[in-house]
């Protein structure tokens, strides 16, 4: 199962299933090519690391954020930026490779508290994308997917154990059609507190709706008395 949300809004963008246990990410390359528009940029995790893919990126003008791995072969060829806790580079990648990659790649490794985080994108411009908006870029990546398992958690659905495809598909897509009304729940939520959306609790805008829903009903029902009060002075 892959999933696509929009980055910033963390909004639902596309989605992919595939009953097939033993594929991986590499099944969705191509799909992931398609709804992303001239410009964009994808924020993917290392199971998205081939450089075929990144050629297949960079000729369209798309760009790719992922992590960096470690044996990885390649020259560096330039210096974009520089400082005490970051570096960016142009290095050309593949050299030992059957399929050589075509078009530079621009590592980007930033030095957070005493451990350095290395990141790899095809955006070779600093003023476009810089090291620490890489790095802020990446980061809160996970707290998309802890977003979804806790949608899960919320409907109960960790307690309901099914093994065939179809219950398996129904669970997945419940989870997703739930978090993406509550994800534009806390997005107004955030937009009326004038917080960021990162700083928005989903549970506890979950559990809030109980209260809410209450608030209401009271609200109706006071309504109603007050409305049929004042039928009744009128009546006197």
């Amino acid at each position: 199962m892959l999933m696509v949300v929009e980055a910033f809004a963390h909004t639902p963008v596309a989605a992919w299933y595939d009953a097939d246990g033993k594929i991986n990410e590499t099944r969705w390359w191509q799909g992931l090519l398609e709804p992303l528009p001239h410009g964009g940029l994808l924020v993917v995790d290392m199971g998205f690391y081939g450089f075929e893919w990144f050629d297949s990126l960079t000729a369209p003008g798309k760009y790719v954020l992922t992590r960096q791995k470690e044996k990885v072969r390649y020259r560096v060829t330039g210096v974009l930026s520089q400082g005490s806790h970051y570096k960016g580079e142009i290095i050309h990648m593949a050299l030992h490779h059957t399929h050589p990659y075509c078009y530079p790649m621009g590592p980007v490794s930033v030095l957070w508290g005493q451990i350095w985080y290395y990141y790899l994108t095809n955006v070779l411009d600093p003023q476009q994308l810089s090291p620490q908006e890489v790095f802020d870029l990446y980061r809160p990546r996970w707290r998309i997917e802890e977003a979804f398992l806790l949608t899960k958690g919320l409907l109960g659905l960790f307690y309901l154990w099914v093994g065939g495809t179809n219950g398996v598909q129904m669970q997945i897509y419940a989870t997703w059609i739930f978090y993406a009304v509550l994800n534009d729940l806390c997005a107004d939520v955030a937009f009326a507190l004038q917080r960021p959306l990162e700083r928005i609790s989903v549970e506890m805008v979950f559990r809030s709706l109980y209260f809410s829903t209450a608030h209401f009903y009271l609200l109706l029902i006071y309504n109603l008395f007050l409305g049929l009060w004042n039928i009744i002075v009128l009546w006197a």
